[in-house]
């Protein structure tokens, strides 16, 4: 079966009974559901001959040749018979049924080439611009198949040749792939205007949609006079690859130097890209940071400056940071730290304060930042710090640490952590619980850890635990 036929094999089946009762074709399966016929296709050579009752046509291509005017119904499921001389006289008749066109389309990638020639001449003689947008979300999917090229090709031509206001619906449509379809048989057909792709690629959700139309838009740059319609919205926008690109091509536009404004972007994409424009316009992006970061504490550097300066320093720089840790600002303090862990001057005596800071964030990287020096960490400081007086997030991040110090102490603390009223912190102990294995720090026959198995034998199978208690020297 095609991959894009789901598993709709009975409602299929019951669609082809349906219309071999004559039931007429809006009410025998979904017309509107590019995979309702998808599957009637696929579905009405599985059905049992014996089951389409009337149709003493269905082995005989003949017979239905000197049908006289067939109803749609059955020509719908002559368009799906197994046999492709039947298909392909069912073709030639359904030249007067315009609501068999999807069966059609269909037909375009058919194996049999006779079926398949008959079909394309029909559809290029049917697909005016309505039927072209109804149709689409359908020939986007036979295109996927082999042969389903044409269908794909003939869709392209009549949406370029069509007014731009037409395709609004394409636009909007919600399957992605009609819309990236839409945008893109628009772009080539230079149907959209610079101003409105910029709008379009700063406000869509779709990152091909967007880089699609940031690069369209982004052709007429080399036009002073497109700055307010074309940059704006892009160097504006809330996805950071559209603002990536806007400023990158501020370069291009000449107006580099107002790169530096997003030197200190919150993305580290759009930072980098700022670097460059940056770079290229004579500038020295890392003395930019370390001015930042040196301010007084009143003015305080953005936490996107902390960063930056961590993406391109050098290890001198971990000295601006340092104080940065005692910022009022949650993403400075958080920044500072993760800025420490890429220049490599992590110092676990003074990072250990930050796994009680009140911010979430701060603790997480904070942990991120200990994890390669946990061994340096007194185990009873990491175990008191998944107590339940403690915050959720200081015990996620004591558990982390734990985790990777493993042993005794660690099953101890995931245990523990069972019981936690919070169900974040019971489903992160229950996956450090579950993937616990006895090291060269488990001491063999302790009866503790035999205890605390038992205790977390729900969430492990019969086998798992006997497994956990023979590689701990505690099984029978």
């Amino acid at each position: 079966m095609p991959e894009d036929v789901g598993d709709g094999d009975g409602a299929a089946a019951a669609a082809a009974v349906r219309l071999s009762h004559g039931v007429p074709l809006g009410d025998a399966l979904a017309v509107a559901d590019p995979g309702a016929w998808l599957t009637l296709d696929a579905g009405v050579r599985s059905v049992p001959h014996w089951r389409l009752q009337h149709l003493s046509w269905w082995n005989s291509a003949a017979q239905f040749s000197g049908l006289t005017g067939p109803d749609e119904s059955r020509l719908a499921l002559a368009l799906c018979h197994g046999d492709g001389r039947v298909r392909q006289e069912a073709v030639h008749q359904a030249a007067g049924y315009p609501g068999l066109l999807p069966l059609v389309m269909i037909r375009c990638a058919d194996w049999a080439a006779p079926v398949r020639e008959a079909a394309r001449r029909l559809l290029r003689e049917a697909l005016d611009l309505d039927a072209a947008l109804a149709l689409a979300p359908l020939v986007l999917r036979v295109g996927r198949r082999d042969r389903g090229a044409f269908g794909v090709d003939a869709l392209g031509e009549v949406l370029r040749r069509a007014p731009l206001e037409s395709l609004e619906p394409l636009f909007a449509h919600r399957d992605r792939a009609v819309r990236r379809f839409a945008y893109r048989t628009a772009v080539e057909g230079r149907l959209i205007g610079p101003a409105e792709l910029a709008r379009v690629a700063a406000e869509d959700e779709d990152t091909v949609v967007q880089d699609l139309c940031a690069s369209a838009a982004l052709t007429a740059v080399g036009d002073e006079d497109v700055y307010e319609e074309v940059l704006l919205p892009l160097l504006s926008a809330r996805n950071p690859r559209t603002r990536s690109a806007g400023v990158t091509a501020l370069r291009r536009a000449g107006r580099p130097a107002e790169a530096e404004a997003f030197l200190a972007d919150r993305s580290a994409l759009v930072r980098a890209c700022a670097r460059y424009v940056v770079r290229q316009h004579g500038g020295d992006p890392a003395a930019w940071y370390r001015k930042r970061c040196a301010a007084p504490e009143g003015l305080g550097p953005p936490p996107g400056a902390v960063s930056g300066l961590a993406e391109c320093g050098e290890s001198a720089d971990a000295g601006l940071l340092w104080p940065l840790l005692a910022h009022p600002a949650d993403g400075v303090r958080a920044r500072a730290v993760a800025g420490l862990r890429a220049l490599d001057r992590v110092d676990t005596h003074r990072l250990r304060p930050l796994l009680d800071d009140p911010a979430p964030g701060v603790v997480r990287e904070t942990a991120v930042a200990l994890l390669p020096y946990v061994a340096e960490l007194p185990a009873d400081l990491l175990l008191e710090r998944t107590g339940p007086s403690r915050p959720r997030h200081v015990r996620i991040g004591a558990l982390r640490l734990l985790d990777a110090l493993g042993g005794l102490v660690a099953l101890r603390a995931a245990v523990g952590l069972l019981e936690d009223p919070d169900e974040t912190v019971r489903t992160r102990a229950g996956r450090s619980v579950q993937g616990w294995r006895p090291s060269a720090h488990v001491r063999l026959r302790d009866p503790e850890v035999g205890e605390l198995l038992e205790r977390s034998c729900h969430l492990m199978s019969e086998a798992a635990l006997r497994r956990r208690k023979w590689e701990a020297g505690v099984g029978s």
